[in-house]
């Protein structure tokens, strides 16, 4: 059990922020899985080495992250004031997002349930040790 009063635990818990420069792009028109194939590419590299590898990727995610990952720069040189030779993707995820559910008519009157499905992604950048 936690000691304190209520309030003081929260504060206690808000304080350790992640102070890591990020960016995050969020009901994606994408599906998890298909953002990760890209996201796991990219994971660990230097930002560099990682827009090289969206930025030829044929996918359709990588489009959407290529534009993530440079926003996510930029917040570390504006934000932060890190160099961008020092920082590397130290971690990229992808959330399951919100459902849009539509009906496709089929024979015989059916119908049949198309799931076009969202995602939450995010990049979150550090400096090389």
């Amino acid at each position: 059990m936690a000691k304190g009063h209520r309030s003081q635990i929260k504060r206690e818990r808000n304080d350790v922020k992640d102070t890591r420069p990020s960016a995050k792009l969020s009901y994606a028109r994408m599906s998890v899985q298909k953002a990760c194939f890209v996201l796991d590419a990219i994971r660990g590299k230097d930002v560099d080495t990682a827009l090289a590898i969206v930025m030829y990727n044929p996918r359709y995610a990588s489009s959407v992250i290529e534009k993530l990952l440079k926003s996510a720069i930029a917040n570390a040189e504006n934000n932060n004031g890190l160099d961008r030779k020092d920082l590397v993707v130290a971690e990229c995820y992808a959330n399951k997002g919100p459902t849009m559910k539509r009906i496709r008519p089929r024979a015989q009157g059916r119908a049949y349930r198309i799931e076009k499905r969202m995602s939450h992604l995010t990049i979150v950048l550090d400096q090389k040790n």
